[in-house]
């Protein structure tokens, strides 16, 4: 399979900041990626070029074939899904949910004069139906919980029949019950072979939805690991990442990560 996603030697700077620094990667088709990594590890840097939005200071960013620089984004962005806080500050908070969702066939953030078909807007339902939302479809968008508006912006991200689908950071915010229903619904999508490529963001471990099967795990702009999700989320990678000691398992497809001993230091001080 060709790769739906490449960087190559890929660097980011600013001023004398580096933010990425000589970055390889590859997303074949069908494949499920996280990329893990702390606060300032450049993770939203790889969303925002693989999403067409920044180019490298240095390197290649190859996305479905094309080279970035070398093409028109505006011709990639539709095959591009990306949901991100960005995007949710841009959004019109008086927007009914249904049109929020729809106008992402234009590739624009608020309804106008514009006409859709009756696909479209059936899509669009059929969409927010499958996240759960699909009983908001006439409420006003900035009515909505942030787990419901969260789940409403992959919809929208959705819409155009995307080949790549970006998430950032999608679970931020969440309380724990909105974080569990968002995971159930990635991971109904995760499993779903007529998905598109996946890429999600995320600083913990605990929010990869089950079906992920790829990791990306960056520190400080470079890469730490990158393959299988078994072979990058190993205690020796994520201590290395973080900077901390961790100890890591798996239950029934869903991560924890805690500081080694962490349980035997809490119980030392309930007793």
């Amino acid at each position: 399979m060709g790769d739906v996603l490449e960087l190559a030697g890929v660097s980011v700077r600013r001023g004398t900041k580096t933010i990425l620094d000589r970055v390889d990667w590859s997303v074949n088709e069908g494949e499920r990626w996280v990329v893990l990594g702390p606060n300032g590890a450049g993770k939203t840097t790889v969303i925002q070029m693989v999403a067409g939005r920044l180019h490298p200071t240095s390197g290649t960013v190859t996305i479905i074939g094309e080279q970035l620089g070398k093409v028109d984004v505006n011709e990639l962005r539709p095959l591009v899904g990306l949901a991100s806080a960005a995007l949710d500050q841009r959004l019109p908070m008086g927007e009914r949910v249904l049109d929020v969702v729809v106008t992402a066939s234009y590739g624009i953030t608020g309804r106008w004069r514009e006409q859709y078909e009756s696909l479209d807007t059936d899509r669009a339902q059929a969409l927010l139906d499958v996240f759960g939302v699909g009983h908001l479809a006439e409420r006003a968008y900035g009515t909505l919980s942030s787990g419901e508006r969260k789940r409403v912006q992959i919809a929208r991200a959705l819409m155009p029949d995307p080949e790549v689908l970006l998430l950032d950071e999608p679970a931020a915010g969440l309380d724990l019950g909105g974080r569990e229903e968002l995971m159930a619904a990635l991971a109904e999508l995760a499993g779903d072979n007529r998905a598109p490529v996946i890429v999600m963001v995320t600083h913990h471990v605990e929010e990869i939805p089950p079906g992920f099967t790829h990791a990306l795990l960056l520190r400080e702009g470079v890469v730490e690991a990158a393959g299988p999700i078994d072979d990058v989320l190993t205690p020796q990678n994520l201590s290395r990442a973080f900077g901390l000691e961790l100890e890591v398992e798996r239950h029934r497809d869903r991560f924890s990560a805690r500081a080694a001993g962490a349980g035997a230091r809490a119980g030392a001080h309930v007793s």
